[in-house]
Formats: structure tokens, C-alpha cells, sequence
């Protein structure tokens, strides 16, 4: 027998289930879509994923409920022929992407050659349907082959009990670099998604050309679809939508939190993350170098793990403190075993030994990482590039070319390393002298290669490393206004957003914290030097849904980066929300989590050699 569809699905999503606005919501109606479109497809089926796909969609659906919906195989899309199963129905899940289609058609086409026109194949397209995609298909006869063509609008995927992310990992760059806006059409339909189940958003802010053209595309759609609004009393006070050009800087910017080193130095992917086996291999008498794992760790990184929740956005600094306080507890409770005497406290520790060893278990897991993050942070390269971006961001010597980065390029050190620290200087400088950038540029592509030319025109058309126009450097004065220098910053118990970078406080997150007080007219001067426009729109609830806030009740404020966000930014807005006076809790959507050096990837191109 199999389980009750609902015991296993509250089992996943139980940390979606808590705090102010219940996800669980959201990642249920997305499910019951999919299981929808499943039913359609009757009989046995192998789905066939597009690579890109299937991270995110483990956040949504695990192969228990594809099974239930009798999916029976899964395999990744590649050229040539699908791998023998016996099934009815062939779906593909697929991105909206000419390059796929044309391997899909090699797909079907193999198929038929095989085992004649008896299976039924289905596209599923996420987010959107695509015409081109539909029309290449159909030049190549295919078309008709296809019974079912739909969509599947996997817009927003929640990450964690206050996170969401559309995990459009080429956003900024189409935004910002090929001036194709199609992702702000769904970061807009995914807005509209979150009214219809928590309610019209009473109030938008933003700041950015991107944030002025979703605020346009949402009050358009909501007159397309008034009269057909949901009666639900909103669960959102404020929207703020904040392009990612605005803050150019936090991104290059090394973070300093736990969660944040961890993806800085593993990169995490969907809540996972791989790490070097050494560490996690169990310590036993007379071991041989022989039996040490040589498989990466796979470990899922999420607010259900208590440790994990607790520890993730404190300062690396403060993390070992609480390890070993933890380590403490946990052995007290397991020496508790000796002082249980009669057979009802002996019943009593036997009921809370599973939830003690899977604590035991965390503290092991986290321990382990810490040792292995120390590792870095402890060395004199870390150190090192940590003091040059410190000195740039708070103002030291951003006119001139960096003896640390001159000696960096000229021992070849890895080139994004390299282009993080340039971008830096130059977005605190406003633009780098001529004579310095030309310096910089000549020096890179001598070392690395030509080939490179073409990201340095792309970081230039980003504004991330450019000639400085105008002999003003408004940088200070931003800095100055918005206090985004500390300099007495206490690791162990902040006071401030600005422990998530040591001294710098997020200047993405210090725009969010002053719009919820005093209010954005007080920095109106500073705003203006910012690029992209700031507005507020105000949208009429129905009536009778206007809300009553009880004595002592958060409002609630919803923070949409477009272009991505870092784990430190989400650090100090869940530092913001716990406040004892802040008043506001926010919860964080973003087009794709990133970090310094996946968001210099994603910009960065390279030629290809000629044929001839």
C-alpha cells in the first residue's frame, strides 16, 4: 500500500508551513497544476527533462508524487534516441528554447523510426508556451506527432518559509546586457500568481527602469482581469521591487555569513550544496587512507534543520561560539540516559532520542563545514583580497590602479577573482580614470586572452567597469547618507545589517530598511544619484478588505530583486524582520539566487576561434 498522498507531501514542505505568509500555499497550487496536466497524458509515461529543470522542480514535486501519476521513467534530454522504456506516453519538459526543439525532434524522430507512431508524445513548457518553439516543430513536420502542447507556470519556486526564486539564471544578463524584457512578463505573472492567493498588495515601491516596467505590466494585467478578483483579505502590506543595477556593488562584495561563505566557496544549488567527502568520513580505530570516500557530500541547507536556521545568517565569526554550545547540550541530554530510573522517564528519553540524534547528526554535518570554511577564511589569500575589498568600499584609495590586483593578474590568479575586485573599484569610484581602466583591460587580456575582450565589453555595458564621465564620484556621498560604512560593527551580537559584510551594510537592503522608516522622502537627494527612476502606486482593495492591523501585529513587506539576490542581503533582511522595534517582516522573491562569481559568469563570453 502506498502511503496517504498527504502524509509524505507535510513531511517535505513542513518549513514552508510557518511564519506569517504560509508558502506551503503557493508550492500546493503549482502541484495541483502539474498533477493535472499529468492526468491528462493517460496511461504509462517517462517524462524527459531539459537538464535546467530538474533542480528547481525537486523543490516542487519529489519522483513519489510523478509515480503516483504513473510516471515510470525519467531521463535527461540529449540527442539521439530516448533509452528504452515501456511506456505510453513520452513528455518532454522543456525551457521555451529553439535548440531544444530541434532535440526533441531528433527524439520523436528515432522513436518512430523504432517502434512505429504508437506512443503519444507531449511538450510541457515552463514557464510559457513559445510560437517560435511550436513553429520550428512544425517546419520539421513534427507538429502533428504531438498530442498535448501546454504551459506550466512555475513562475515563483519557495525556497524556504520567507524565500522565493524564479532561478532564471540568465535574468540580469537579458535584462541588463540584451535589452530582452520577457522575464519581467513573468516576474509580473508571478506577482499576479501571489495575489490571487494572498491578496491585492495595497501598496508598490520601486526603484529601476526594470522595477517601473513590472509595476506597469502588474496594473495592466489587474485591469485585464478586474472583476475576476479573489476576496481575500491581503496578506501583504507593501511591494518593493528593486533592480539589481541599483546596488551593483553587495554582489562583488565577499559575504561574510555562513550560508554565504558556503555558497561562495561550494556554490549552492536548490538548497543543495556538494562538499568534500575528507571531512564527513566516520572517525575509526587503525583507518586506512584506503576507505576514505572519494563521492562529494550532498547535503539539503534549509530552515527544517533547527541548527541550520539558527546558525545560517550569523557572521562566520559568531558560528563557532554557537557549535560548541550546542555540542555542550547535546551531550548533557544524551548523559540524561544514567538519571532515568523508573520505566516512565526511561519512556520519556527513548520518545526524544530520534529528534537527539538527528540534532547530533546536524551539529556533526555543520562542524564539519565550519572546519573546512575556516580552512579558507584562515589563509592569507582570503585575508588578503577581504582587505582590498574592505579598503575600496569604505573609500580607500578607489582613483588609482591597486598594487594587490596588479600582483594578482600577474601571478594569474583565477580571472573572476580578478574581475570582482576591478568592477569593485570601479562601482566605488563611479568609473575608473581612462588611463586606469585601459591599464586594467590591457593587463587581463594580455594574461588570460584576447578571447576575453568581449566579457569586458559586456561588464562595461552593465556598468559594472567603466570610464569614469563625469569627474564627480557620487560614491561617498551615497555612502556617507546611507551609512553603508561602519565601522564599529559587533560580529557576535549585531546591532546593525552591516555584520552580514563586516563593516558594509547592503545598499539594496539599507533602501528597503529606510522606505519602512522614516520613509524614502528623507533620502530623496541620494535616490536621484541612483540609476532608474522611484515610484509608489497605490492598488484599490476591493471593499470590506481593507485590514485592521491588531496592537503589536508586523506589517509585512514583500522585497522582488530583479537581476538576483545574495544570502548575505537575505541575512540582514531576516535580521531586519526579527528587530524587537522594526515593525516590518519581510519575505524575499528574487529572478535567481547568486553570488559574485556565478553573477560575473553569467556576463561573461567568450570567442570562439575561427573555422578557417
Amino acid at each position: 500500500r502506498r502511503p496517504p498522498r498527504h502524509v509524505t507531501r507535510i513531511k517535505m514542505a513542513a518549513h514552508l508551513s510557518y511564519g506569517r505568509v504560509i508558502l506551503n500555499n503557493l508550492r500546493e497550487a503549482v502541484r495541483k497544476e502539474l498533477r493535472e496536466f499529468l492526468d491528462k497524458c493517460e496511461g504509462s509515461k517517462a517524462i524527459v527533462w531539459d537538464e535546467h529543470l530538474t533542480g528547481p522542480f525537486g523543490l516542487i514535486a519529489q519522483y513519489s508524487l510523478l509515480k503516483e501519476h504513473e510516471v515510470d521513467k525519467m531521463f535527461t534530454l540529449k540527442e539521439g534516441r530516448i533509452p528504452a522504456a515501456d511506456v505510453k506516453n513520452i513528455i518532454f519538459f522543456v525551457r521555451p528554447r529553439l535548440e531544444l526543439m530541434d532535440i526533441i525532434a531528433d527524439n520523436i524522430r528515432c522513436e518512430d523510426r523504432l517502434h512505429g507512431p504508437h506512443r503519444d508524445f507531449h511538450i510541457l513548457f515552463l514557464p510559457r508556451r513559445s510560437l517560435l518553439c511550436e513553429q520550428r516543430l512544425k517546419e520539421q513536420g513534427l507538429l502533428v506527432h504531438i498530442t498535448h502542447i501546454e504551459e506550466y507556470s512555475l513562475d515563483l519556486i519557495p525556497f524556504d518559509s520567507d524565500l522565493m526564486s524564479m532561478e532564471s539564471e540568465s535574468a540580469f544578463r537579458e535584462c541588463y546586457l540584451e535589452n530582452d524584457q520577457t522575464v519581467l512578463f513573468h516576474v509580473a505573472k508571478g506577482l499576479m500568481t501571489l495575489q490571487t492567493l494572498y491578496g491585492t498588495i495595497p501598496q508598490i515601491f520601486g526603484k529601476g527602469e526594470c522595477a517601473r516596467l513590472v509595476a506597469n505590466m502588474m496594473l495592466r494585467m489587474k485591469r485585464e482581469f478586474a472583476g475576476s478578483q479573489n476576496q481575500i483579505l491581503p496578506v501583504f502590506d507593501k511591494l518593493l521591487l528593486l533592480d539589481r543595477n541599483v546596488d551593483l556593488l553587495t554582489p562583488l562584495a565577499t559575504q561574510l555569513t555562513y550560508e554565504g561563505l558556503i555558497d561562495e566557496i561550494y556554490g549552492i544549488q536548490n538548497t543543495n550544496v556538494k562538499l568534500p567527502p575528507e571531512k564527513f568520513a566516520p572517525k575509526k580505530q587503525n583507518e586506512t587512507g584506503r576507505d576514505l570516500p572519494t563521492e562529494p557530500k550532498k547535503l539539503q541547507l534549509n530552515s527544517a534543520e533547527e541548527l541550520y536556521a539558527e546558525i545560517r545568517d550569523k557572521n562566520f565569526n559568531a558560528v563557532g561560539s554557537v557549535l560548541s554550545k550546542k555540542a555542550k547540550f547535546i551531550s548533557a541530554a544524551f548523559e540524561g540516559r544514567h538519571n532515568a530510573k523508573t520505566v516512565g522517564e526511561i519512556k520519556q528519553f527513548v520518545s526524544q532520542l530520534p529528534h537527539m540524534q538527528a540534532a547530533r547528526t546536524s551539529l556533526a554535518n555543520h562542524t564539519s563545514i565550519a572546519e573546512l570554511i575556516k580552512d579558507i577564511t584562515a589563509s592569507e589569500t582570503f585575508f588578503d583580497n577581504l582587505t582590498v575589498e574592505q579598503e575600496f568600499m569604505s573609500g580607500i584609495d578607489t582613483d588609482k590602479v591597486n598594487s594587490y590586483i596588479e600582483d594578482s593578474i600577474a601571478q594569474k590568479e583565477p580571472l573572476i577573482k580578478i574581475l570582482r575586485l576591478v568592477c569593485m573599484q570601479s562601482v566605488c569610484n563611479n568609473g575608473l580614470k581612462q588611463k586606469v581602466l585601459d591599464y586594467y583591460k590591457r593587463e587581463i587580456l594580455q594574461t588570460y586572452g584576447y578571447e576575453h575582450i568581449l566579457t569586458l565589453n559586456n561588464l562595461e555595458k552593465a556598468g559594472l567597469l567603466k570610464p569614469q564621465t563625469s569627474t564627480r564620484n557620487n560614491y561617498p556621498t551615497i555612502r556617507k547618507t546611507l551609512r553603508l560604512w561602519m565601522d564599529d560593527i559587533n560580529e557576535q551580537n549585531p546591532n546593525d545589517i552591516s555584520y552580514v559584510y563586516s563593516g558594509y551594510a547592503p545598499l539594496s537592503v539599507r533602501l528597503t530598511q529606510l522606505l519602512a522608516r522614516p520613509g524614502w522622502r528623507s533620502i530623496e537627494e541620494v535616490l536621484k544619484m541612483l540609476p532608474g527612476p522611484h515610484f509608489e502606486e497605490r492598488q484599490q482593495l476591493p471593499s470590506g478588505l481593507h485590514k485592521k492591523r491588531q496592537q503589536g501585529e508586523n506589517r509585512v513587506t514583500l522585497v522582488f530583486f530583479l537581476g538576483g539576490v545574495t544570502y548575505a542581503e537575505i541575512a540582514a533582511l531576516r535580521f531586519l524582520s526579527q528587530m524587537e522595534d522594526g515593525g516590518t517582516e519581510y519575505i524575499i522573491a528574487t529572478t535567481k539566487l547568486i553570488n559574485g562569481t556565478s553573477w560575473i559568469k553569467s556576463m561573461m563570453d567568450k570567442l570562439e576561434p575561427s573555422l578557417f
